[in-house]
């Protein structure tokens, strides 16, 4: 498989990462290069690992993964979503509507963001597409999109900060609804 190739499957791989990494930005308090960083490191590590685990897994449960990715996804992305818009209506003064980054948070998104991937290792070990260097540039390139999200929610959040929180909840529901409906509907 070429390099242009595994680039586009990279970046399309990346957008949900992307879009959740905005959400951070924009939600979390005291988001700064730091905190860019580490979620970078969450979302490319996983969106390495997942291509890596779906090869080895290989062509022997691709239609079980295929038939329940999405439900994965759309549920995690729903709860986390949902949690952060309950508590954008708490009356909690210090964190001024804002959630907190932790590690157990940046683990659920950096899955729920990567299960698409383990899908796509399969189809690498089907196709005996080079796993550690098509996992590697799908992880680069998912690091960076996640941080350069992260900081454009940072600007974005000093924009908007009113309503941070409830936003980046509904952004994380409508992701895991997109991802529902490209599979339930549309056959993605």
């Amino acid at each position: 498989m070429e390099f242009v190739t595994i680039l586009l499957i990279a970046v399309s791989l990346a957008m949900d990462a992307f879009a959740v990494s905005i959400s951070n930005g924009v939600s979390v308090k005291g988001f700064g290069k730091k905190q860019a960083a580490t979620q970078g490191l969450y979302f490319g590590g996983f969106q390495f690992l997942m291509p890596v685990i779906g090869w080895f897994l290989g062509s022997s449960v691709k239609t079980y993964i295929e038939s329940v990715d999405h439900w994965i996804a759309f549920v995690l992305l729903a709860v986390i979503g949902g949690n952060m818009i309950r508590e954008s209506f708490g009356d909690d003064e210090e964190e001024s509507g804002q959630s907190v980054l932790t590690a157990k948070v940046l683990l659920l998104q950096a899955v729920a963001t990567s299960i698409d991937a383990l899908a796509v290792g399969i189809s690498f070990a089907i196709l005996d597409v080079n796993i550690w260097w098509a996992a590697g540039i799908i992880g680069v390139v998912s690091f960076v999109l996640s941080f350069c999200g992260g900081m454009l929610g940072k600007g974005l959040g000093n924009f908007l900060q009113a309503k941070a929180e409830f936003a980046g909840g509904a952004v994380l529901i409508l992701i895991g609804i997109k991802i529902l409906v490209e599979h339930v509907f549309l056959g993605g």
